[in-house]
């Protein structure tokens, strides 16, 4: 079994020991119930991990490592950005869940014409903070290396503006959606330097933004015969790349 991971601002060096506290520590003594001569990952959401012995603990929250090997990760290649649509918010944080699961870059929620749910003022702050912390824990229990940046709430002007800088770098931009004609699987992935999936609010995304970033150089393009929830597209089209292009070869 893979040793659990625990967050850490700083990664200890080889022969170093360190000690876990506040949530994460909690997290596991009180939750994991570690315990001495156990085996945790420590990794700053930055890509370095280090594997750690453990040597104790004390209290419900603190934990006593001596790490071992300590590597650092790339990101794999080519980097995935996906631009969520808000879901309704009893779904949003699945949405980053799964998309974390799957793999993802970059998240960039985003206020789209059909969207139902609303962020406004520090509603939209207090939205991209359950974001980061959704995303955060996902890629815990997902043993990533990288935790996602989780991006400010985008308005169109921003989606547009990091579609053409993408697409101008040689990149794909891929608009999912149920009536687009073009085969997903048929899109260039794996030589492109950067990818944007851009996903729609439960209605889709509407007229004016599918022209708007198809001028951009945006694809729209369909996933499969299935329609998807919104919550759930994202981390299907993150599966579909991992095995079309080598994100998923390690």
């Amino acid at each position: 079994m893979t040793p659990p991971l625990f967050w850490v601002d700083d990664v200890p060096a080889a022969g170093e020991e360190a000690t876990v506290s506040g949530s994460e520590g909690r997290h596991a003594v009180t939750v994991t119930r570690i315990r001495r001569g156990q085996r945790v990952v420590l990794g700053d959401g930055r890509g370095t991990l280090a594997d750690c012995d453990v040597l104790g603990t004390s209290g419900k929250d603190r934990l006593t490592v001596r790490a071992g090997r300590v590597e650092f990760v790339t990101r794999p290649k080519p980097l995935v950005t996906v631009v969520q649509a808000l879901p309704k918010s009893e779904r949003a944080e699945l949405a980053v869940d799964l998309m974390t699961e799957a793999g993802v870059d970059v998240i960039v929620p985003w206020q789209a014409a059909r969207c139902v749910a609303r962020w406004a003022g520090s509603k939209a702050e207090r939205g991209v903070d359950k974001w980061r912390s959704a995303a955060a824990t996902a890629a815990k229990q997902a043993r990533r290396s990288w935790i996602p940046e989780v991006a400010d709430l985008a308005t169109t002007m921003d989606v547009r503006e990091r579609c053409a800088r993408v697409v101008g770098d040689g990149g794909v931009v891929a608009l999912l959606h149920e009536t687009g004609s073009t085969p997903f699987r048929s899109l260039e992935f794996a030589a492109a330097s950067e990818i944007i999936l851009v996903i729609g609010p439960e209605g889709g995304l509407d007229d004016a933004e599918i022209e708007d970033l198809t001028a951009l150089g945006g694809r729209p393009v369909v996933l499969g015969p299935e329609v998807l929830r919104t919550a759930a597209a994202g981390a299907v089209a993150l599966g579909a790349l991992g095995a079309v292009t080598d994100r998923w070869s390690r």
